[in-house]
C-alpha cells in the first residue's frame, strides 16, 4: 500500500515497537521521519541493518506542537504513527510527567496533524491497560476503569482522538496490543518473557518477575498493525484490539523450552500476578482487516530465539 510518495512521521521510533515499525515501513518502500528524544542507533543497526541510514531523525519535542508541524511540513509527511509514551512504572512514579508526555504529547501530535492539513490518517498506540478488572469495578458508573495512571492516560487519548474526528475530520486508528514480546524487548516488567527467550538462546539463566495469564502479541504483528492502520484509512476514530494469544507465564516458559530444549530448568518465575485487563466489549482487528493472521506464540518465540542466535537484518 505504500510507495515513494508516502512519508510517515513515527514518534517513539527508537523504541522497541517503533524500530520494528520502521522495518515494516522500509520493507514497504515508505520514507520515515522519527521524533524521539532517546536515539537507539545500536538497536536500529541490529534490526534495520544498513537500511537504518535511510531513516531521517527530526529534532523536535513531543510537547512542541509548532515544532512537530514544522517537521510535517518540511518532510511532506502524509501519515503519522504515534508510539511515544511513558510506560506504566514511570507513570505511576510521576503521574504529572506521565500526563504531560502521554496526554498532552498525544494532543500535540493530533493538533500538529490537524494544522498541517496534509495528514491522511493517524495510527497510534492504545493499550489493554485501559481495561480494568471486571469484578473489582463492577459498581462503577464508567464502563472501563483502568487500574493504573498509564491506562487512564491511554483512555484519555482514545477520547481525544474521537474528538479530532468529530470536529476536525482527522481519521485515526488506535491499536490495542496486550503484552508485546519479541526481539529487542528489554524494558518494563512484561519484558520478562522476551528476555527469558534471549537468555535461552544465549544459554543463560533468567527469572521472569511476574505470574498470571495475559495475552501475548508478537512484535512484527504489532508493527504490521500500525502500518496497515496508517495506510489503509478508515473514516472515524477506530479502536481495535489485537487477537492476543492468552497464556500463563508458565505456558510461555514451556514455549521457550519447546524451542530450546536445553533451557529446561533454567528459567524461573517469581513475582506478583499482573492484571488480566479483560475487555468488556472486544473490538478485534479482524473487523478492520478480515484477512488478519497473527503469529502463534510458539512461532513468535521461535523467531525471537532465532534473532538472538543469528540476527535478522536482511
Amino acid at each position: 500500500m505504500a510507495n515513494d510518495a508516502a512519508c510517515v512521521l513515527v514518534t517513539g521510533g527508537s523504541g522497541f515497537i517503533g524500530t520494528w515499525v520502521l522495518r515494516e515501513l522500509l520493507t514497504r518502500g515508505a520514507r520515515s521521519v522519527v521524533v524521539d528524544l532517546q536515539p537507539a542507533p545500536q538497536r536500529w543497526q541490529r534490526v534495520l541493518g544498513e537500511r537504518a541510514k535511510d531513516v531521517v531523525c527530526a529534532d523536535a519535542s513531543l510537547l512542541d506542537c509548532d515544532g512537530l508541524q514544522r517537521v510535517i511540513d518540511k518532510h511532506s509527511v502524509t501519515h503519522v504513527i504515534h508510539l511515544a509514551a511513558l510506560l506504566t512504572p514511570a507513570c505511576q512514579a510521576d503521574p504529572w510527567l506521565g500526563c504531560q508526555v502521554n496526554v498532552l504529547g498525544s494532543t500535540s501530535v493530533f493538533e500538529a496533524a490537524r494544522r498541517s492539513q496534509q495528514i491522511r490518517s493517524v495510527s497510534y498506540a492504545s493499550s489493554y491497560a485501559v481495561y480494568g478488572d471486571e469484578v473489582e469495578h463492577c459498581d462503577s458508573p464508567v464502563e472501563n476503569i483502568p487500574p493504573t495512571f498509564y491506562g487512564a492516560f491511554k483512555q484519555a487519548v482514545d477520547l481525544i482522538a474521537d474528538q479530532y474526528w468529530r470536529h476536525c475530520n482527522l481519521a485515526s486508528v488506535a491499536i490495542r496490543p496486550h503484552v508485546v514480546y519479541g526481539p529487542e524487548r528489554d524494558q518494563g516488567l512484561t519484558a520478562g518473557p522476551s528476555l527469558a527467550a534471549r537468555a535461552a538462546a544465549m544459554g543463560e539463566c533468567y527469572s521472569i518477575g511476574y505470574t498470571g495469564c495475559v495475552g501475548y502479541d508478537y512484535v512484527e504483528d504489532v508493527a504490521r498493525a500500525f502500518v496497515r492502520a496508517a495506510f489503509e484509512r478508515t473514516d472515524g476514530a477506530t479502536v481495535v484490539d489485537l487477537p492476543s494469544e492468552r497464556a500463563t507465564t508458565e505456558e510461555f516458559v514451556r514455549a521457550i523450552e519447546g524451542v530450546v530444549p536445553k533451557a529446561v530448568g533454567t528459567i524461573r518465575i517469581d513475582g506478583p500476578e499482573i492484571p488480566t485487563n479483560i475487555s468488556p466489549t472486544p473490538r478485534d482487528i479482524t473487523t478492520l482487516f478480515p484477512d488478519w493472521k497473527p503469529t502463534s506464540l510458539l512461532e513468535g518465540v521461535r523467531q525471537t530465539v532465532d534473532f538472538y542466535r543469528t540476527g535478522v537484518t536482511s
